[in-house]
């Protein structure tokens, strides 16, 4: 129990993909058991809120309702195109019991090059300052990791966290 503070919607998504974790997948041969189920750097965006889901099993951009008013329902396996500063990302439709309705975009499944939750958490993070970065969107690294002139690296890349390659 929470003592009765009410459940954040990211809480509930995580706890929803734990029961998953405990009684779906445990046992499949793409789990990392180095990894484990958080919800990273939910926060309210355009009247949703958004975040990264790390599983052992992938990693995904999330959308959650907040404002019904600002949700964009979309069918379970059905697509919905959200603009960022970074560019347009499409985001596939989900149910489940325990969350209700979620909306996500993969980046990385399986999750096999996570060698640590550390490592995990930290791309997560990358990847939501990227997603709000426009040089990405013009083929150029995160502000924040191009401190001289780099290689262009491609959206998808950045998203992965490598934009510390060139792409060819």
């Amino acid at each position: 129990m929470n003592d009765g503070v009410p459940f954040t919607p990211a809480q509930r998504l995580e706890a929803a993909f734990r029961a998953i974790h405990a009684q779906r997948m445990r046992d499949l041969p793409f789990i990392n058991d180095a990894l484990h189920v958080e919800a990273v750097g939910f926060r309210r965006w355009d009247g949703r809120w958004l975040g990264v889901l790390i599983t052992p099993w992938f990693m995904n951009l999330v959308l959650l309702p907040d404002a019904p008013e600002h949700w964009n329902s979309v069918p379970v396996r059905g697509e919905a195109r959200y603009e960022f500063p970074a560019g347009a990302f499409d985001f596939i439709g989900g149910h489940e019991a325990e969350c209700g309705e979620f909306q996500s975009c993969s980046l990385f499944s399986p999750v096999f090059e996570f060698g640590a939750q550390e490592v995990a958490r930290a791309t997560a993070e990358a990847v939501l300052a990227a997603l709000f970065d426009p040089a990405v969107r013009e083929g150029g690294r995160p502000a924040e990791h191009n401190p001289t002139p780099a290689p262009v690296v491609s959206r998808r890349d950045v998203l992965r966290g490598r934009w510390g390659e060139a792409t060819k």
